[in-house]
């Protein structure tokens, strides 16, 4: 089970977001393109799955825990109809259709999840040096958080963020109602029923990449390998036959993945696509890991050499050295001969 953890810049947009269960990422308005970062944004939507948890981190302190999903079909929706185009919106125009309105700016949040309490937020943050310091080895996308709206994390990292938590607030949890000065109350289920009855069976709502990736296009090619990114991940998680004909299929899946010694971001290194899946019927137990190079123009022989980097680093981090355990592959519009 992954964990994301939502950068946020008050208390107060927690209180909302938790009561309503809901989260939307606040984006720049698109100019007619998306930005690579946001293209970003939309790999890590493409991502999520019901039963994932979120956290909330605001001020140094993390605040969970809550698991996606709703009461409808998904967990993942667009925000409005259109709402994959790369164009500026007006407010009045968009109001009536928005799943989640958050005042004007809410046209600019393009993307909305829906999530429970599991079992409750806390009110009592946990400090970013406590989390890191309870289990600092299964502690890898926490430790480079760092100048992005959310993060995800593993299933291991994932579970050592709940147990660290959940530890630091077991005096709650033995009451059997807990006050409004120990959790944030929620009124999730109100909302996301009134929610289920906006969205239309005409996939108005549905997630996808369609329109990103067209406008993403150039010619025959993409202008960012993120939007690449964004389709290989949405294509692997919905287990879109040829694709997974070809990758295999996989039960976890990330981007913009750490594969590096702790040093300073800007200059660590990070695999493209990351994922593992389990032995079927003894999960977490993993049976392989799977690590993808992505780019946008033809491939070059150093793009063999990085990739064959991530692969030692993941037998080295991961697979308890056994290189059998490990599938690589290098993503490219053309092979040359060389390579």
């Amino acid at each position: 089970m992954a964990g994301y953890v939502m950068n946020l810049d008050s208390v107060e947009s927690l209180e909302l977001y938790t009561k309503h269960g809901v989260y939307a990422t606040k984006i720049s308005a698109p100019a007619g393109y998306w930005r690579k970062q946001q293209e970003g944004t939309l790999a890590d939507y493409a991502t999520m799955q019901a039963g994932d948890n979120i956290y909330f981190f605001i001020d140094r302190k993390i605040y969970g825990i809550g698991e996606l999903g709703n009461n409808a079909e998904d967990c993942t929706y667009l925000n409005f109809p259109g709402a994959n185009s790369p164009e500026e919106y007006d407010y009045s125009d968009k109001q009536e259709e928005l799943l989640w309105d958050e005042t004007e700016y809410s046209v600019n949040q393009h993307w909305v999840c829906f999530f429970k309490p599991s079992p409750y937020f806390f009110r009592d943050g946990i400090d970013m040096d406590d989390v890191l310091s309870s289990n600092p080895s299964k502690f890898k996308m926490m430790r480079a958080f760092w100048k992005v709206s959310f993060l995800k994390a593993g299933d291991d990292e994932n579970q050592a963020l709940k147990d660290v938590i959940l530890k630091n607030n077991q005096q709650v949890l033995r009451v059997t109602n807990p006050g409004a000065t120990q959790i944030f109350h929620s009124e999730y289920s109100g909302f996301h029923a009134r929610v289920a009855e906006k969205i239309s069976n005409d996939g108005t709502y549905t997630f996808n990449l369609t329109e990103v990736i067209r406008a993403a296009k150039q010619g025959e090619r993409l202008k960012h390998e993120m939007s690449l990114e964004a389709a290989l991940l949405f294509r692997l998680v919905n287990q879109r036959r040829h694709t997974i004909d070809i990758f295999g299929s996989w039960d976890y899946l990330s981007h913009q993945v750490i594969a590096s010694p702790f040093k300073p971001i800007d200059y660590m290194d990070k695999m493209d696509i990351f994922g593992y899946r389990y032995i079927p019927g003894y999960e977490p137990t993993k049976a392989r890991y799977l690590v993808i190079e992505l780019k946008k123009d033809n491939a070059a022989i150093p793009d063999v050499d990085q990739l064959l980097k991530y692969v030692d680093w993941i037998k080295e981090e991961y697979a308890f050295g056994d290189y059998s355990m490990i599938e690589a592959y290098l993503v490219a519009a053309d092979f040359p001969k060389e390579v």
